[in-house]
């Protein structure tokens, strides 16, 4: 046990609501509209919190970067008796946006439960401590909530990562939950209904399409929002800088700015890769067989940084940067290293101050 006069180890990773609490704070104080039942802010604040602004003095930062109208109905949907369905390619923001609307709107973003192939009822309905279950009988005492539950019984937002993960039978779990507001439980000849201010953010991939399709009784029960590739290459290099700059204040590495054109190129390569055409248009690629999401390229700028820091001068370079990009691109160590090949050659090879680039990427190649 920690103590009294220890500082306990700071976290890895904080959740959205003790990172920028400063900002709901600062949001809250100054929203005057209308909130929902059980909401901490009103819609158009929660709008402010995820697309940027201002409130008061303090500058409330973009946590998404695109279509306001998206987050404009993905707001909306919660403010209704529908769950929210968020749907994209990998790295599109679908579980920061998730996490974000519950730290907003419930100020609790924990209420998550993380789909798999393995996770089975108990995790979305309830559990049991089995030692007082064995002891006392079924109670509510022996009841183990689920996320979901708690959400239900306390008016706040529940998560469920990557639902198509989960297997259909577990999935229409839901269905009673979304339909009726209500978890019957039998063991106990009782049922918890939901409390106002309740609903369900679920994510899903649809390059996952196909492994454990939704039925069309659950589909009903959601309102999709498909959140799109960023649309230029500029918007994906907002958000790539600002989640490493997020994620290299939590690992105590240096500021992105000075190497911006390192992390454009990497940008711009898994751009180029991803849609089989290069920026300018003029030649057509092939496409690798992995997704090359924005998330990707956020883990290979971070691994170049550290790279940098403690094996560099602090500097990030095109020699820091390969060796991830490399592995982030080939997948397939045979089709995927020709499709590399070809196009350093064709693409990489004689464009203009892309030299360093294309000789560090040829090294690790």
């Amino acid at each position: 046990m920690t103590s009294a006069n220890t500082s306990s180890p700071e976290v890895l990773r904080l959740h959205a609501e003790d990172a920028y609490a400063h900002e709901l704070a600062a949001l809250a104080a100054h929203d005057k509209l209308p909130r929902p039942t059980m909401w901490n802010l009103s819609p158009r604040a929660v709008l402010t919190y995820l697309m940027g602004g201002v409130a008061g003095d303090v500058e409330i930062t973009p946590k998404y970067v695109g279509q306001a109208r998206l987050m404009e109905v993905a707001v909306a949907t919660l403010a209704t008796d529908r769950a929210l369905l968020l749907i994209g390619v990998p790295g599109t923001a679908k579980s920061w946006v998730s996490e974000h609307l519950a730290a907003a709107i419930s100020g609790d973003s924990t209420l998550l439960v993380q789909g798999t192939a393995g996770t089975d009822e108990n995790a979305i309905r309830y559990g049991w401590n089995y030692a007082r279950l064995l002891a006392e009988g079924p109670s509510e005492a022996a009841l183990v909530e689920s996320p979901v539950l708690h959400a239900m019984r306390r008016g706040k937002i529940a998560r469920l990562e990557e639902l198509t993960r989960v297997q259909s039978d577990v999935q229409d779990t839901l269905i009673t939950i979304l339909s009726e507001k209500t978890l019957p439980v039998p063991e106990l000849n009782t049922e918890v209904q939901a409390v106002k201010g309740f609903n369900l953010i679920a994510t899903a991939n649809n390059r996952d399409k196909g492994v454990n399709d939704l039925s069309s009784a659950l589909k009903r029960r959601f309102n999709t929002v498909v959140l799109p590739v960023p649309d230029s290459l500029e918007d994906e290099l907002s958000i790539v800088t600002r989640r490493v700059e997020s994620l290299g204040r939590s690992l105590g590495l240096p500021d992105v700015p000075p190497a911006l054109e390192e992390v454009r190129r990497v940008v711009q390569v898994f751009r180029e890769l991803r849609s089989g055409l290069t920026e300018d248009g003029k030649t057509k690629l092939k496409s690798p067989s992995g997704s090359l999401s924005t998330a990707e390229a956020i883990s290979v700028v971070t691994h170049g940084i550290t790279l940098a820091t403690h094996f560099g001068d602090g500097t990030l370079s095109a020699r820091d940067v390969a060796a991830s990009l490399v592995g982030a691109v080939i997948k397939d160590p045979v089709q995927d290293q020709a499709v590399w090949n070809e196009y350093l050659e064709t693409a990489i090879k004689k464009r203009d101050g892309w030299k360093a680039f294309y000789a560090a990427c040829r090294d690790v190649s």
